[in-house]
């Protein structure tokens, strides 16, 4: 009688990949990849237009803001407006590097045409605060300008939508954040008597903004992640290894507005690792850092019945259920809305599974 190593058969069961080999070629990929972004562009644009449609001059009523704020919440707001002011930037690198893609590339400027109006409910808060006075602000925006943001990476889509999936989670956050000391909540015994229903309202409306922003990126990545699940775990994880929040190396006085914001509890790294990273990683069915980095050693390609490389994943730490889930949506999701417009009659989205 044989007798079999234990060790030997658990380590065989241990290299059994826990997802299905793939079943699409790179090119059905792609073309799926690219149909759906596609809808969710056409639902996003349809959705804003009828749900967020604000404008940063006329639905605020800035005359009413608070012009003896303490030089702290100057300071926030300043830093908001700076980061705000490169909008150009993050469209146009972006736009260069989608151009080719519909759905993306008509996004990111939808994008930026809200990103802009961020931009503006900034510039009132301080012009009509008072503490800067209109020449100033003119003024440090030239000099902001003189800089220019660059990608962080590079020709490289998968890694810069998984990096802004996290940098519209941040930025929601520190909306939500100065929206609590706004409204006179704050923990900290130097913001109790800050509250402010003008700022609360602005911080309001342009954290929603960014949620709506958060959510697109979210559903981007998840299908990167369903259909090229090891290219897009590697990308996940070099991301979250030089995760930065865009153009602190290029505005003046940086520093001081990030001691301000981790002083106040509005944004530091307690806030990126509970309230960023994890909470963007359980939409994404990744248990945790920790998880992707074990996984990230155990992904494989494995060849089918044809001796063609296949990819694969051993990952315990994905829920990779979760994720075939979100994704059905997104193409349950699109349909609904392309049944509405037609579209479904001429281009139908169709759903195939990868796997």
């Amino acid at each position: 009688m044989i007798q079999t190593d234990a060790s030997l058969v658990q380590e065989l069961d241990d290299l059994r990949p826990r997802v299905p080999v793939g079943l699409l070629s790179s090119q059905e990929k792609d073309r799926l990849i690219e149909r759906s972004f596609l809808g969710l562009y056409r639902w996003y644009s349809a959705k804003s237009q009828q749900t967020r449609n604000w404008n940063p001059d006329l639905d605020i009523n800035w005359r009413d803001i608070r012009t003896d704020h303490k030089p702290e919440i100057n300071t926030i707001l300043e830093g908001f407006f700076a980061v705000e002011q490169y909008v150009p930037d993050y469209v146009e690198n972006i736009v260069h590097m989608l151009r080719r893609s519909h759905g993306r590339s008509h996004f990111q400027i939808r994008w930026g045409s809200e990103e802009a109006k961020h931009a503006d409910l900034w510039h009132n808060s301080i012009l009509f605060s008072k503490f800067r006075t209109p020449e100033w602000l003119t003024n440090y925006m030239g000099e902001l300008r003189q800089n220019a943001w660059k990608l962080p990476w590079e020709g490289d889509p998968i890694r810069m939508i998984l990096y802004t999936v996290f940098q519209e989670r941040a930025t929601q956050l520190n909306y939500l954040n100065l929206g609590v000391i706004a409204k006179g909540k704050s923990e900290h015994e130097l913001y109790k008597d800050s509250a402010d229903p003008v700022l609360v309202e602005a911080a309001r409306v342009i954290a929603i903004d960014e949620a709506a922003h958060y959510n697109f990126f979210l559903e981007g990545a998840r299908l990167w992640l369903y259909y090229y699940p090891t290219r897009t775990l590697e990308a996940m994880h070099d991301v979250l290894k030089y995760f930065a929040m865009p153009a602190g190396d290029i505005i003046p006085g940086y520093d001081k507005f990030a001691e301000v914001v981790y002083k106040a509890g509005i944004y530091g790294p307690r806030q990126v690792s509970k309230d960023v990273i994890q909470v963007a990683l359980d939409n994404l069915g990744v248990a945790s850092k920790k998880a992707l980095e074990q996984g990230i050693k155990k992904t494989r390609l494995v060849p089918d019945e044809d001796g063609n490389l296949r990819e694969t994943a051993i990952f315990p730490g994905l829920d990779f259920v979760h994720i075939e889930d979100c994704v059905k949506r997104i193409f349950g999701k699109v349909t609904q809305f392309e049944e509405k417009t037609g579209h479904n009659e001429v281009d139908p989205l169709i759903w195939k599974p990868a796997y």
